[in-house]
């Protein structure tokens, strides 16, 4: 399997050898298709097919979604600080996302609790943009799921294929800009500004360069889902395309609901 970005993708499974099932692009191949071929089925578990992956991810995605929609709305009613909400959700996420990249085994009940409590915390914080920029909390869901739309287009029409160099340069992208954003927090906590988050004209920058590299990371995002299904891994796998789908989707969602803000400031 090539490399990812992310991390709930990588050291997957590569059994099955079904192979019949079609995937996001085109059909399976058993021997051109990147060097691999399936090895023989190993167990009677029924390989996984795209609509599992499609079921999975929008029960997640849905789960998240109305967490999401019932903490803003706690937020914005004053019933819940915010913090109340955006701690909680954040480190409870955090854990959870870590037991499962670590534990390398799909688990639906963990893959909803992450999906819930990333709902919490982007709830929250969204209640908080909501309040100062109204509007801005649609404008943000919109724009998350027409960048995904859009990349989804792009990746099952071949109009960007995914070669091991694009993807290197995708990931090294993707490294360089978690170490700018780590940078830009630790000096931050001296006083030093870089200007990447300030609202001014760099950060409105760089957020559209981040945005860049989270759209591009669904390309390899639905590149891993594409060679699960080829190499016909048990359907419960599913689950774990998910969870690798979602950690894109929260990070584009908080870097365009960031974007807006800069945008709609006076």
């Amino acid at each position: 399997m090539r490399t990812t970005s992310n991390p709930a993708f990588r050291n997957l499974p590569t059994g099955g050898g079904y192979g019949n099932y079609a995937g996001f692009g085109q059909p399976y191949q058993a021997q051109q298709y990147g060097g691999y071929q399936g090895a023989p089925p190993t167990t009677g578990e029924r390989p996984i097919t795209i609509d599992d992956v499609v079921t999975k991810t929008a029960t997640t995605l849905a789960l998240t979604l109305v967490t999401g929609f019932v903490s803003a709305w706690l937020v914005l009613t004053g019933q819940v600080a915010p913090m109340a909400l955006m701690l909680p959700g954040m480190l409870v996420g955090l854990v959870v996302s870590l037991v499962i990249i670590f534990k390398r085994t799909p688990s639906a009940p963990l893959v909803l609790t992450y999906a819930a409590a990333e709902g919490v915390f982007l709830g929250g914080i969204t209640g908080v943009f909501e309040a100062i920029f109204p509007g801005i909390a649609w404008q943000a869901i919109l724009g998350t799921f027409g960048v995904f739309g859009a990349m989804l287009v792009v990746y099952k029409t071949g109009a960007i294929r995914v070669t091991p160099r694009l993807t290197k340069w995708i990931i090294g992208a993707t490294v360089g800009a978690a170490v700018l954003m780590l940078g830009n927090l630790l000096l931050g906590l001296f006083g030093v500004n870089m200007g990447l988050r300030d609202g001014g004209a760099l950060a409105i920058v760089f957020s559209l360069v981040v945005i860049g590299i989270a759209a591009f990371n669904f390309l390899l995002d639905f590149e891993a889902a594409n060679e699960m299904i080829r190499s016909g891994v048990p359907a419960k796998w599913a689950w774990w395309a998910a969870f690798g789908l979602m950690t894109t989707l929260v990070w584009l969602y908080l870097e365009i609901l960031r974007l807006l803000s800069y945008l709609q400031r006076d």
